[in-house]
C-alpha cells in the first residue's frame, strides 16, 4: 500500500478518489494511481508505443511518490470529464461582446476544473468615451468584479472553488485603482492580482522620474505619473495583505518561445505559467526528497524519472478533453508542459544544507539545471519519435536549430495538496514551520502537522522528548530553543526564520534554469517593514525573476498556514473586546499631518489628518464658516474617527462605513461627485492613504470655480445642486425656481 499520512488520506478522500452517486468513496489511493497511469498511457497507441510497459512505469513513479501530476489530472483522468489541465489564460477584448465571451469561457473552464488568468490591460480606462452609446467606460476593475462574482457561484468540477489571476499593465491609466482594489479583505476574493511592470517603469523608478500612462483604446498618452508613487503603492499593498504581486512582463516576453504566434499578456492564477491567450498547460512535479539516500543524490534515478515525467505530460496533451476549441488548437500547436519540483526543502535537510546559505542556493541551481537539461533531452527524443510541436517553424527553437516536442518543458508550481499526498515540502519553499496548523485546504477542515524529518533527527541525536515537541509545536520555529543543538537549528530553518534576500535568491536560482516561471512566496515576519518589501521587489527584478509575491505573516484574517504562536496572538486580539473595554491610546502632545480642502454640497470642508508614531491618530473636520447642526455633525464625525483610529481600527474599515452616504445637498470636487460631508471625509481619508496629498503648492485647476455652459453657450460660474432625483438617482438642479432632473425630466414642482 502507498505510504500516506492521515492528512494525505483525508485529502484524497475529500478531493481525489472517485465517489458514487451517494458520495461514498469507491476507490483506493492505489486504484486512483492505476486509473491515472492507465489512462495517460493510452496515448502511446497514437505513436505505436507499448501501452502496458509505459503504464507500469507511470504507475511506479506515482505509487513511489517520485512524481505527481497536477490535481485535475489526478481527479479527472479516466473519468467522463477528462479535463486534465490546471492552467488557462483567456483574452479580454475591449468590447462588451469580447468581455462577456471571456466571462462565459471562464465559467466553462472553471466548471471543468481549471484556473484562469486574464490581462485586463486592453480595456479602456474609467471615464473614457464609449462612442457606440455616447456613454463613459467603467474601467477594468469594475469588470473584474463581475468576473469575481461569477467565479463565486462556480465550484470547479464540483470539487474546488475557482481561482483567477488579474493583471494590469503599470502604464494603464487605471493602475492606482487596480493596485488598491484588494486593500480591503474580501474584495475580489477569487482573484490574485499582479501589476505587469515594464523595464521602462523600472528605469523611471531608478531615476526617480515619471513615466507615461497609455490609453489602450488608441495608444495615446493620457498623462504621466511619478514611478516612485506607483511603486510605493504596490509595496504598501503587498505589505498590508500580500497583494498586488508583480510580474516583470518584459522579462517574460524575452523568453517567449513562440513570439510569432502571439504576445504573452498574463499567467495562470499562481503566476508560474505565462501563457498566450487561449493557451493551457498541464503541470507535474518531481519529489526531490525521494532521490536522497545517506546524504547523496541519486542522479541516475532522477534522470529516469525526468524522462518518464516528460513523456507522461506530453501524453496528457493528447488525452485531454479541452473545454474550448480555441484552447485545443493553441495548446496542441505549442504543446507546452511544465515539469517542476517539490520536496526541495526536505532534500536540503537530508543533505545537511541550510536553505539560507550560498551552498543551498548553489544546490538549487545544480538540481534545476540538471532537470532542465534532461527535460529538454527527453523532449528532443520525443520529437524524433513523434515530431516537433506544430508551431515549431518560426519559433525560437527553430532559429536555434533544435528539434523539440514541447515549446516549454519546465515550471516551478506551488504544489499544495499534491505535496501532501507525496509527503514532502511544498514546491521550492522552505518549511513553513517545524509544526503548524493547516487550514482552508478542504472546506475549512484543519490539521496540525509536525515535520517527520525533525522528529527523526531528534530521536537519532537523543534530544527528543514530549515536552520539547510541545514547545516546538507552540513556537513553530526552533531557533530560540537552546536545548536543540545549533547544527540542527541551522538546517531546520523555517520560512519566517529566513531573511527576504535568501527567499529571492533561491527563487532566482531556480528561475535561471526554468523555461516558464517560478511560483514562490517571499514570506516575511509580521514585523517586516515596507522597506523590506521594496528591497525584495528590486532584488527580484535585478536577479531576473519573472515575478514576485510577498506575504507578511498575519497580515490577513484568513491564512492557510499558521503556527500555534500566531494562533495564540490572534485569539488574544479577538477576545480582548469581550474581556474588557478598549481604551484608545493617549493623544501625544505633538502630532504631524495635513489639512485638505474639499468641496461638498454644503460648501468647503476642511479635513485635518494627523499621525503619531503608530500611524493615523486623529481627524478634525470643519465645515467652512457654517455653524449650527451641520457643523456639529461634521465635528462629531471627526471625533469618532479619531477615537476609532487610536483604538487600532483600520482606516479602511472607517472609509467603508462612510463612503457613499448620501444627503440632499450633493456637490462636486475636482469633477468627482461628493454625496455628503461623510462621503467627502471618506474620500479624503482614502486619498491620504494613497499618498495623493503630497503637493504643497496650490493646484490652480482645483481652485477654479465649477463651470458649465448654458444653452446659449455662455459660461456660467455657478451650479446650484438640489439633491438626488428620486426617479433615476441623477442630480437635481435648481432651474427656473424649481428642482429639476436633466436626465429623466422629474421636477419637484410637478
Amino acid at each position: 500500500m502507498m505510504e500516506l499520512t492521515k492528512t494525505a488520506e483525508t485529502v484524497l478522500k475529500k478531493r481525489y478518489l472517485l465517489k458514487d452517486e451517494q458520495g461514498n468513496v469507491v476507490e483506493t489511493p492505489e486504484e486512483m494511481v492505476d486509473r491515472v497511469a492507465s489512462n495517460i498511457a493510452l496515448a502511446e497507441e497514437q505513436y505505436g508505443g507499448d501501452v502496458e510497459s509505459i503504464r507500469k512505469k507511470f504507475y511506479e513513479i506515482m505509487y513511489n511518490q517520485e512524481f505527481m501530476p497536477n490535481s485535475p489530472t489526478l481527479m479527472n483522468a479516466g473519468t467522463p470529464l477528462q479535463q486534465l489541465s490546471a492552467c488557462f489564460v483567456l483574452p479580454v477584448e475591449d468590447s462588451m461582446d469580447g468581455i462577456f465571451k471571456s466571462l462565459r469561457d471562464m465559467a466553462v473552464i472553471q466548471k471543468s476544473g481549471g484556473g484562469t488568468g486574464f490581462s485586463f490591460s486592453k480595456l479602456r480606462p474609467k471615464g473614457d468615451v464609449v462612442k457606440s452609446t455616447m456613454g463613459v467606460a467603467s474601467g477594468p476593475v469594475s469588470f473584474m468584479k463581475i468576473f469575481d462574482s461569477a467565479t463565486e457561484q462556480i465550484k470547479q468540477g464540483g470539487k474546488r472553488r475557482g481561482a483567477n489571476m488579474g493583471i494590469l499593465r503599470v502604464d494603464h491609466p487605471d493602475i492606482e485603482e487596480f493596485i488598491t482594489a484588494k486593500r480591503e479583505e474580501g474584495v475580489l476574493r477569487n482573484f490574485n492580482i499582479s501589476v505587469a511592470v515594464t523595464d521602462r517603469f523600472m528605469k523611471a523608478l531608478e531615476e526617480d522620474g515619471e513615466y507615461e500612462l497609455i490609453n489602450p483604446r488608441d495608444g495615446s498618452v493620457s498623462g504621466k505619473m511619478r514611478a516612485k508613487k506607483i511603486f510605493d503603492l504596490i509595496v504598501d499593498g503587498a505589505w498590508r495583505n500580500g497583494e498586488p504581486g508583480v510580474v516583470f512582463i518584459d522579462e517574460i516576453d524575452r523568453h517567449n518561445p513562440t513570439p510569432h504566434i502571439g504576445e504573452i499578456e498574463s499567467t495562470n492564477p499562481c503566476g508560474e505559467q505565462p501563457l498566450l491567450p487561449y493557451e493551457s498547460c498541464n503541470l507535474g512535479s518531481i519529489n526531490l526528497s525521494r532521490f536522497v539516500e545517506k546524504k547523496k543524490i541519486s542522479w541516475k534515478r532522477l534522470k529516469e524519472v525526468v524522462h518518464l515525467a516528460v513523456r507522461f505530460l506530453d501524453n496528457v496533451i493528447d488525452m485531454n478533453h479541452y473545454p474550448l476549441p480555441e484552447i485545443e488548437e493553441l495548446t496542441k500547436g505549442n504543446r507546452k508542459i511544465g515539469l517542476g519540483v517539490m520536496g526541495f526543502a526536505d532534500m536540503l535537510i537530508k543533505l545537511g544544507i541550510p536553505y539560507d546559505s550560498d551552498e543551498g542556493v548553489k544546490m538549487g541551481e545544480k538540481v534545476m539545471k540538471f532537470i532542465q537539461e534532461e527535460s529538454h533531452k527527453a523532449s528532443m527524443d520525443l520529437a524524433e519519435e513523434r515530431g516537433t510541436f506544430p508551431n515549431w517553424k518560426g519559433s525560437v527553437w527553430e532559429k536555434e536549430g533544435i528539434k523539440i516536442r514541447n515549446a516549454t518543458t519546465t515550471t516551478i508550481a506551488p504544489t499544495g495538496t499534491i505535496s501532501i499526498i507525496a509527503r514532502c515540502s511544498s514546491g521550492i519553499e522552505p518549511l513553513f514551520a517545524i509544526a503548524f496548523k493547516r487550514s482552508n485546504i478542504l472546506d475549512g477542515e484543519e490539521f496540525v502537522e509536525v515535520n517527520s524529518l525533525f522528529e527523526e533527527v531528534a530521536v537519532a541525536e537523543g534530544f527528543y522528548s514530549e515536552e520539547l515537541m510541545e514547545k516546538v509545536a507552540e513556537k513553530g520555529s526552533i531557533q530560540s530553543i537552546d536545548e536543540i543543538p545549533e547544527h540542527v537549528r541551522k538546517v531546520f530553518v523555517t520560512a519566517l526564520d529566513i531573511a527576504p534576500e535568501w527567499h529571492v535568491r533561491m527563487q532566482a536560482a531556480f528561475q535561471k534554469y526554468t523555461d516558464n516561471a517560478v511560483s514562490k512566496t517571499i514570506n516575511l515576519p509580521n514585523h517586516a517593514t515596507r522597506q523590506d518589501v521594496a528591497e525584495a521587489f528590486l532584488l527580484a527584478y535585478n536577479l531576473k525573476c519573472k515575478g514576485i509575491t510577498v506575504y507578511r505573516d498575519g497580515s490577513r484574517e484568513q491564512q492557510v498556514l499558521r503556527t500555534k504562536e500566531t494562533e495564540k496572538k490572534k485569539k488574544v486580539k479577538l477576545t480582548q473586546p469581550y474581556s474588557r473595554p478598549i481604551e484608545p491610546r493617549p493623544r501625544p502632545t505633538v502630532t504631524n499631518g495635513k489639512t485638505i480642502e474639499t468641496q461638498t454640497g454644503c460648501g468647503s470642508l476642511y479635513i485635518t489628518i494627523n499621525e503619531d508614531k503608530y500611524g493615523l491618530a486623529e481627524v478634525f473636520v470643519q465645515l467652512g464658516k457654517s455653524g449650527g447642526c451641520a457643523a456639529s455633525q461634521t465635528e462629531a464625525i471627526g471625533r469618532l474617527i479619531s477615537i476609532a483610529l487610536r483604538s487600532w481600527v483600520k482606516p479602511e474599515s472607517i472609509i467603508k462605513q462612510l463612503k457613499g452616504i448620501r444627503c440632499p445637498s450633493v456637490g462636486f470636487d475636482k469633477g468627482n461627485i461628493v454625496t455628503s460631508c461623510a462621503d467627502a471625509v471618506a474620500k479624503v481619508l482614502e486619498g491620504y492613504l494613497k499618498g495623493e496629498y503630497t503637493k504643497l503648492t496650490p493646484d490652480v485647476e482645483a481652485i477654479k470655480p465649477l463651470t458649465e455652459f448654458t444653452s446659449e453657450g455662455v459660461e456660467s460660474n455657478t451650479r446650484i445642486i438640489a439633491g438626488m432625483c428620486p426617479e433615476c438617482g441623477n442630480i437635481l438642479e435648481y432651474k427656473e425656481g424649481c428642482a429639476v432632473c436633466g436626465m429623466c425630466g422629474f421636477t419637484k414642482c410637478g
